[in-house]
């Protein structure tokens, strides 16, 4: 083992506490990882413990070397979770490997063409308006306001249940679903095992009701698509449509409202950034990579290592747990340049924040045309927009952002 990670080192290091990140990101923790230890084996109560990847290079490494790295050996969540929660699913995408993942990958990848997505950029513009003519008569009138709840989570749901076709009155069950089963770490979506069973319940059976419906009726919607689509014969099962659904409800809503967020709150604390755009919205594109790299929605993501391998010159043994950690790569001085500073001008850009290699994220499109329409027409439309309360944190160590953010 490399001496650096060994004696007092790693005394006081804790990037895997959700209460962490209560405070923050701990890039002062990140920090000295990557300059002293940038493979770090870290402890984990009641685990078997996980190597920690903090710099860009190692992280490009592990990410692209699906033999070397199985998601699906254990899944993509640090802890070992037990074999019936939804996360460790063997039919969940994030959870394959190829070829497996290659097949069902191109399957779902029918289902997102730019075709389908210039469809929906008309809707999304003038949803966007929408809601933003509804946030300027509120504040207007002196109401309290929050971003969150009443702009950036609004946005990403309606879109999807535009492009899947699902009543809009089941939007808010489906955001109790997320939460429920994917943010089990924050107090206020805490529920019992019992109920935890129960939501996975409810879940599958409305996802396979879907899925049926589609496949024997389809409609002009992503759905039926992605139901009707096939390579070399096969198609998705009803359990791998399920989780599929649950991926596109998790990524294609909570990530994208965390973007948001994160974005809009960084303009709120960097008012000379802000005015950057208010200058030229010509730079609205650079600033959402900017925002992915400062404040990536998600923090990180576990591979399971299948052999004995090296990775930053550190010894990794098979079955050992790998975990890379997007808050950290993002903001690689050897990468970036003044990597803790926000700069909407930033180009290149080389974030890690939708992955890389064969689990490169299928809907980067779809979430960076959402950002770059809500931020874009609310600093357009609001340019005052500012902070106006307390912004309490996500106890995640997965997810990443703010739960409120009241604007006056």
């Amino acid at each position: 083992m490399n001496p650096a990670i060994t004696g007092d080192f790693g005394h006081g290091v804790d990037i895997l506490s959700p209460d962490v990140y209560l405070e923050g990101v701990p890039h002062e923790q990140f920090a000295l990882l990557r300059r002293e230890a940038p493979v770090y084996f870290h402890a984990e109560p009641g685990g078997r413990g996980f190597w920690a990847v903090t710099k860009h290079r190692d992280a490009h490494r592990v990410l692209r070397d699906a033999d070397s790295f199985s998601s699906e050996r254990g899944g993509t969540q640090i802890a070992d979770l037990p074999r019936e929660d939804m996360r460790v699913s063997p039919d969940h995408l994030a959870n394959m490997d190829p070829p497996r993942h290659t097949r069902r990958r191109a399957i779902i990848g029918q289902a997102f063409t730019p075709q389908g997505l210039r469809r929906v950029q008309a809707w999304v513009h003038a949803h966007v308006s929408t809601l933003i003519e509804t946030l300027f008569d509120r504040l207007a009138a002196g109401e309290n306001v929050d971003l969150i709840t009443d702009f950036a989570a609004q946005l990403p749901v309606a879109t999807i249940l535009h492009m899947v076709g699902v009543p809009d009155q089941d939007g808010p069950v489906m955001n109790r679903w997320v939460h429920e089963l994917l943010t089990p770490d924050d107090v206020e979506y805490q529920t019992s095992e019992a109920q935890r069973a129960q939501t996975t319940r409810e879940f599958m059976e409305y996802a396979h009701a879907l899925a049926v419906e589609r496949r024997h009726a389809p409609r002009d919607d992503l759905l039926s698509r992605l139901m009707a689509a096939e390579i070399d014969g096969h198609k998705l099962s009803y359990s791998e449509f399920g989780m599929f659904f649950l991926l596109l409800l998790a990524a294609g809503t909570h990530s994208t409202r965390l973007l948001i967020g994160n974005g809009m709150l960084a303009l709120m604390r960097h008012p000379q950034q802000r005015q950057k755009l208010l200058d030229n919205p010509a730079l609205v594109p650079s600033a959402v990579e900017e925002f992915l790299r400062y404040d990536p929605p998600i923090q990180h993501f576990r591979r399971t290592a299948t052999r004995d391998t090296h990775v930053g010159g550190q010894r990794i043994a098979a079955g050992d747990k790998v975990a890379v950690f997007f808050a950290s790569t993002n903001r690689d001085e050897d990468i970036f340049c003044d990597p803790d500073t926000l700069d909407v001008t930033r180009t290149p850009n080389d974030h890690l924040s939708f992955s890389h290699g064969p689990h490169f994220c299928l809907g980067n499109a779809l979430a960076r045309m959402e950002a770059r329409t809500a931020i874009g027409e609310c600093v357009r439309r609001l340019p005052e927009l500012a902070v106006a309360g307390p912004t309490p944190r996500i106890r995640s160590n997965w997810f990443n952002g703010v739960k409120q953010l009241p604007v006056k």
